[in-house]
């Protein structure tokens, strides 16, 4: 979007407000440049005699990087001036044409270009103040300072102005600050600016957290396309009466944004189509009972309908999708070449097996693989930990029943815990049962697993023998 370009005579409060900012930059400007024996901004300076050349401001910033960075935002010797922002929220920005057309060809066809007008005085409405102040603070001397409140205004003005280097720092910020609750909002924009390795990070986040992200205040805030690429997505792994709340969610909040009241008809109104990408007969028959069904989103037919699908032998045709959504497939690695058991050779008996472990790209924690009785059935109760750096990210109490056999048994973090490459993060186990249980031997300080590679090493927080080379905690469940 090129910037809108007005005539340079203005209005009365206009220019009046140009005259002002020039006052106030040029006060500035006499600060910021030093000021030399004769009272003079850039002036000469003196020798003790007075025999000394006098030199100029500019021998005291040896380089060209510094001599244009004193010029960013300062009114000596700008050529240009920006009136920044929406109508009532303005900010004039003094600028220099030169240096704008060689930082951005967007510039430079607007200064320079066989249409170039010549105009001294630019209406950007568009841009916020701050984001075009990061531009140009860019284009004079190649500092970034991106903040989390101002980065997607920041990017937009990238590529409005064709600043690629600016707009890849901005993705790199984006990707770094992803989490659930921004990740849908993050998707949608990623989308306006098409950045297809952001879109892809934000589904990596949404589908392995699609709770989290879909029940997120951003959630509400995206835009319908978005909506509906969402609920048609395949591979989010969350409960369909999830997803049905989301949307529902979103539909008072586009209620509120359109001015409208919040009513199962408005509601189902603003949402359209996208109502019927919610797989409501893929729910069990008492989450449709104890949500849809309750909601008045539905018509009455439509409930019926449903119900009879649940019950009947000749199921009706229905215009939601009755498939389950095939989710995220859970990985393992699995630590341990081997297992075994000796008579008294090992209990949990309540104390605590931890390993501590690295992986080489960002991975999605979702649970862990234990060991059982290993004289029969038996059932444990387990409480499981993911820190790093000694701050609990993820916990969970509940109980799992083995069977007598060696194999794994999977218990489950409430959410799935997003996990950072290239750092340590210690997973813990504390089981209390009386039965002898299995362990691993052969340990492997390093699994490969698919694309992933997973290090490990000894935890201080073990108190009950597990290290590298054996003991309990045999595989990290997860999705990447």
């Amino acid at each position: 979007m090129a910037a809108e370009v007005f005539p340079t005579s203005l209005p009365h409060s206009e220019e009046a407000e140009v005259l002002e900012a020039k006052k106030s930059f040029i006060q500035q400007s006499e600060q910021e440049l030093p000021v030399y024996e004769d009272g003079k901004a850039g002036g000469a300076l003196a020798s003790d005699e007075g025999e000394e050349e006098r030199e100029g401001w500019q021998a005291a910033h040896p380089t060209l990087r510094e001599r244009n960075a004193l010029m960013f935002n300062n009114e000596h010797m700008a050529d240009v001036h920006f009136i920044v922002g929406p109508p009532g929220d303005t900010q004039t920005v003094p600028a220099h044409k030169y240096v704008l057309a060689v930082g951005s060809s967007v510039f430079g066809a607007m200064f320079y270009g066989d249409l170039a007008e010549g105009q001294s005085v630019i209406h950007i409405p568009d841009v916020e103040p701050a984001a075009f102040l990061i531009l140009l603070k860019y284009m004079y001397s190649d500092a970034i300072e991106l903040e989390a409140d101002t980065v997607l205004a920041t990017l937009y003005a990238a590529k409005k102005y064709i600043v690629p280097a600016l707009a890849k720092a901005c993705v790199s910020f984006l990707e770094t600050s992803l989490e659930a609750k921004n990740a849908c909002v993050l998707l949608s924009q990623s989308r306006l600016f098409e950045e297809p390795e952001l879109t892809q990070r934000c589904w990596e986040v949404i589908d392995a957290q699609a709770e989290l992200a879909l029940l997120s205040e951003g959630f509400c805030e995206i835009d319908k396309p978005t909506l509906e690429i969402i609920l048609q997505r395949e591979t989010l792994h969350v409960r369909e009466l999830v997803v049905f709340q989301a949307a529902l969610n979103w539909a008072t909040a586009e209620c509120w944004r359109q001015g409208m009241p919040v009513t199962s008809h408005n509601q189902r109104a603003v949402l359209g189509k996208a109502l019927y990408l919610v797989r409501i007969p893929s729910m069990s028959l008492q989450e449709f009972a104890d949500g849809p069904a309750q909601s008045d989103l539905l018509m009455l037919k439509e409930t019926h309908s449903i119900f009879l699908w649940f019950t009947a032998t000749n199921k009706p045709q229905l215009n939601f999708p009755v498939a389950k959504r095939p989710g995220l497939v859970p990985q393992k690695c699995h630590r341990f070449q081997s297992a075994a058991y000796r008579s008294n050779q090992w209990r949990y008996r309540g104390r605590c097996d931890s390993i501590q472990f690295a992986v080489d790209s960002r991975i999605f924690i979702a649970g862990l693989g234990l060991y059982g009785s290993s004289g029969g059935k038996a059932e444990y109760s387990v409480k499981i930990e993911l820190k790093r750096h000694g701050s609990v990210l993820a916990q969970n109490l509940t109980k799992f029943l083995s069977d007598g056999s060696s194999s794994t048994f999977p218990v489950w973090f409430e959410h799935p815990v997003q996990v950072e490459q290239d750092t340590f993060y210690t997973v813990s186990a504390v089981l209390d049962g009386n039965e002898l249980s299995y362990f691993g031997q052969e340990g492997m300080t390093e699994v490969q697993c698919g694309k992933v590679t997973f290090q490990f090493q000894c935890s201080s927080d073990s108190t009950n023998g597990t290290g590298v080379q054996g003991g309990q905690i045999p595989e990290l469940v997860f999705f990447c």
